[in-house]
């Protein structure tokens, strides 16, 4: 087995939170991302959870999907908010 790529751990526990609780942005929060997170909490109050849900669910199902490296490069260390 080879080591783990540090910030990959973040992955599991990030694409659950996006899938479950995406309107309420945690996963965002999670991930150290608040100015985004806020603004998933706004999105979510303005559409009534439907907008900032759909958001959730389609960022935690590539959060699964990415690889560990990619998910690492592309959240981790490059800091995109969003998609």
């Amino acid at each position: 087995m080879g080591e783990q790529i540090p910030g990959a751990e973040k992955k599991l526990v990030a694409g659950l939170l996006g899938i479950l609780l995406g309107g309420l942005g945690i996963h965002k929060f999670y991930l150290g991302y608040t100015k985004a997170g806020v603004i998933q909490i706004v999105i979510s109050l303005l559409t009534c959870f439907t907008g900032g849900s759909i958001i959730g669910l389609i960022e935690g199902i590539i959060y699964l999907t990415k690889s560990d490296e990619e998910f690492v490069e592309t959240y981790v260390n490059n800091q995109k908010e969003w998609f």
